[in-house]
């Protein structure tokens, strides 16, 4: 009777995980593709934004 419910535990975590995981990678897709964006244009500000030099330790 206990093993549906640590299999279900088990789901909700693994999904929790994946959710996180999609979240951080969206991030880093975001900033990078900005940030090659910025270089096709020879913008050296890219080096001095944050949200694209650390995409994953926003503020806030």
């Amino acid at each position: 009777m206990s093993k549906p419910m640590i299999a279900a535990e088990a789901d909700t975590a693994f999904d929790d995980l994946a959710r996180r995981l999609a979240t951080r990678a969206a991030a880093l897709a975001t900033a990078q593709a900005e940030t090659q964006a910025l270089a096709g244009r020879d913008d050296e500000g890219r080096w001095r934004r944050p949200d694209l030099v650390w995409p994953l330790f926003a503020k806030g």
